[in-house]
C-alpha cells in the first residue's frame, strides 16, 4: 500500500479546510484541526483523521453547533473557571478557558475549569499538556453516552468516561496518562470491527449480557470496566464530578439526548489544575526534583513511563512529518471535496 507523508502544518491546513467546508466557523475549525493533528502526529490513530467523520456527522445531525463561539463567564477571584461551550465542541472552550485557569491556578494554588453545553471530541490528554506546560499538574475527566456496564450489571449505564492526569517535567516530555475508564475506547472497538478483527476476551458484552469477542455485537452491548469493580467506582465518580457536579449531562442522559452512539457526546468536561510549587512551599525539597527521582526509579526498574510511545511518535513526526496511508489520503480528499455530503 503506498504511503504519503505530509509536514504536519500540511496536514492541519487540510484538516481546517475539510471542517470549514463543512460549515464550521474559524473558532471552531481551528481547534479541531489541531487536537486532530496532534492525534496523528503522535501516531494515536484512533483519535486523528478517523475521527473527522464522526464529528462531521454529529454536525450534519445538528447535535453540535458549527458556528458556536464559546462564551467565559467571569467569576473574579473564584478558584472556579466556568466556559460555556455554547453548544459547539470542547477544544475550542477549553483554549478560551486556559488562560485564565493558569492564572488562577497560580494565585490560588489550584482551580478548576469547568466546561458546560459542548461535545466532547478526542482525547484528553491535550488538555492536560495544555497545563503541563505552564508547570501545572491536572486532571481532566468527562463522562461520555452510557455504553459501559457496571461490574456486575449486563446493561449499558456508564460512558467510557475518560480520565487524564499529567505532571510537568523539566526539560522532558510531561508525565501524562490518559485512559477510558472501560477496558478499551470505544474508537478502539470500531477500529477492531473495520479490520474484522475479533476482540480480546473480557472487553464486552453482547445484547444479551453474554461475553463477546465479536465487534459488531459489543458495539449492539456493552463495553466493560477496567480492573472490574475499581473501573467501575472510578466511572461512576466521573459521572458525579464531571456530570452531576457541574450541573451537565450523565452519560445516560447524554445517549437520551443523542438516541445514538454514532454522535459525538454532548455533556460538560472538569479540569482541575495544581501549583505543585504553591502546594510544595515551606516544606523541605523542590516537587520537581523530587517527582525525578521517582521517575528514574521507575525507570531504573525496566518500566516505561506512561505516553513515552507518543511522545517518540511525535519527536519523529516533528522531524520527518506524518506518515498517511493512500486510503487515507482518498479520505481527506473526498471530505474536502464534498463537505457533509460526504456523510452518509
Amino acid at each position: 500500500m503506498s504511503e504519503t507523508t505530509l509536514p504536519i502544518s500540511a496536514l492541519h491546513e487540510r484538516v481546517e479546510a475539510i471542517f470549514r467546508k463543512a460549515g464550521l466557523n474559524s473558532v471552531q475549525a481551528g481547534a479541531l484541526a489541531r487536537v486532530i493533528v496532534a492525534g496523528e502526529r503522535d501516531a494515536c490513530k484512533s483519535h486523528g483523521i478517523y475521527r473527522i467523520e464522526g464529528a462531521l456527522r454529529t454536525v450534519k445531525a445538528g447535535k453540535v453547533k458549527p458556528d458556536a463561539v464559546p462564551e467565559l463567564e467571569p467569576q473574579e477571584g473564584s478558584a472556579i473557571v466556568k466556559v460555556n461551550a455554547k453548544g459547539g465542541f470542547a477544544n475550542p472552550a477549553f483554549e478560551l478557558g486556559l488562560p485564565v485557569l493558569v492564572e488562577r491556578a497560580r494565585a490560588l494554588g489550584l482551580a478548576a475549569l469547568v466546561i458546560n453545553d459542548c461535545t466532547h471530541f478526542s482525547a484528553l490528554w491535550p488538555e492536560v499538556e495544555g497545563l503541563t506546560g505552564e508547570r501545572l499538574a491536572g486532571l481532566v475527566m468527562c463522562p461520555s453516552y452510557a455504553t459501559v456496564a457496571p461490574t456486575g450489571g449486563n446493561k449499558p449505564l456508564l460512558g467510557t468516561n475518560p480520565f487524564a492526569f499529567g505532571w510537568p517535567r523539566e526539560g522532558k516530555p510531561p508525565y501524562v496518562f490518559d485512559f477510558a475508564t472501560s477496558v478499551a475506547a470505544r474508537g478502539e472497538i470500531e477500529l477492531h470491527r473495520r479490520a474484522s478483527k475479533p476482540l480480546p476476551e473480557g472487553w464486552a458484552l453482547d445484547a444479551k449480557g453474554n461475553p463477546t469477542t465479536d465487534p459488531e455485537a459489543a458495539l449492539a452491548g456493552a463495553m466493560l470496566p477496567f480492573g472490574g469493580h475499581k473501573g467501575s467506582a472510578i466511572g461512576t465518580m466521573i459521572e458525579l464530578l464531571a456530570g452531576i457536579m457541574i450541573g451537565d449531562l450523565t452519560s445516560p442522559e447524554v445517549l437520551d439526548y443523542l438516541g445514538t452512539t454514532t454522535l459525538a457526546p454532548f455533556h460538560g468536561e472538569l479540569i482541575v489544575a495544581f501549583s505543585p510549587e504553591a502546594f510544595a512551599a515551606g516544606r523541605p525539597g523542590n516537587p520537581f526534583a523530587r517527582a525525578e527521582v521517582l521517575f528514574e526509579a521507575i525507570v531504573g526498574q525496566g518500566a516505561r513511563l506512561p505516553s513515552q510511545r507518543r511522545f517518540a511518535a511525535r519527536a519523529k513526526s516533528e522531524a520527518e512529518g506524518v506518515v498517511l496511508t493512500q486510503a487515507e489520503i482518498d479520505q481527506l480528499d473526498r471530505l474536502l471535496a464534498f463537505g457533509l455530503d460526504a456523510i452518509v
